[in-house]
């Protein structure tokens, strides 16, 4: 009897601008997981001045694909050929159902932020069309590390986003958002001794 493969994609979820996001490597680690001989085609449709758009096929064994788009400029990102393909590539497994629900492009929210992959941060965009950073207490808003360790700290204590985004303001006086580097190291420290607790 074949070994039946299984991803989690909740393990690997991004808290980003206080919503969960599937970054796009482990979207392909979930299709590779279930469908290790799927099929990935791309393509560069267009490349002019300083933006290029992509297109993506993504096919099942089964006989399933999707098609997806994307496109980026060198204004937004350096290395805007390599965003524009992932965010194509994103979205046909999107599509597929592989991260749908973890994709704001499929919620048509795209116009309050922006989202490719991991080193993206999603954040509202002001009436001037600039973005909108988080809010921090004190100093430098906190790390991609920083909260990976904290959503990594949430899920093990079984806590959904709405308890960790709780206990952030009952500890820092902030939303998870909001953190500054301090918040997160106070906020962090406390998570990791709740869990040194639970197991004693």
């Amino acid at each position: 009897m074949a070994e039946v493969r299984t991803f989690d994609p909740t393990r690997h979820l991004s808290l980003i601008n206080g919503n969960e996001y599937l970054e796009v490597k482990w979207r392909l680690v979930w299709l590779r997981t279930e469908h290790p001989d799927a099929h990935i085609d791309t393509e560069l449709v267009s490349h002019q001045g300083s933006e290029a758009v992509f297109r993506a096929k993504v096919s099942l064994p089964d006989g399933g694909s999707a098609t997806g788009w994307g496109s980026e400029d060198a204004q937004s990102f350096g290395d805007y050929l390599e965003k524009a393909e992932t965010k194509a590539i994103g979205r046909a497994l999107a599509a597929l159902g592989f991260g749908t629900q973890f994709c704001t492009d499929f919620e048509f929210g795209a116009a309050h932020g922006r989202v490719v992959d991991s080193p993206v941060a999603l954040h509202a965009i002001r009436e001037d069309g600039t973005p909108e950073r988080p809010r921090a207490a004190s100093g430098l808003a906190a790390t991609e590390k920083q909260r990976g360790l904290i959503q990594s700290l949430g899920r093990d204590a079984r806590l959904d986003l709405d308890s960790l985004n709780q206990i952030a303001q009952e500890q820092t006086g902030r939303t998870l958002d909001e953190l500054s580097r301090k918040d997160a190291s106070t906020l962090i420290d406390f998570l990791q001794e709740r869990r040194k607790a639970r197991a004693s």
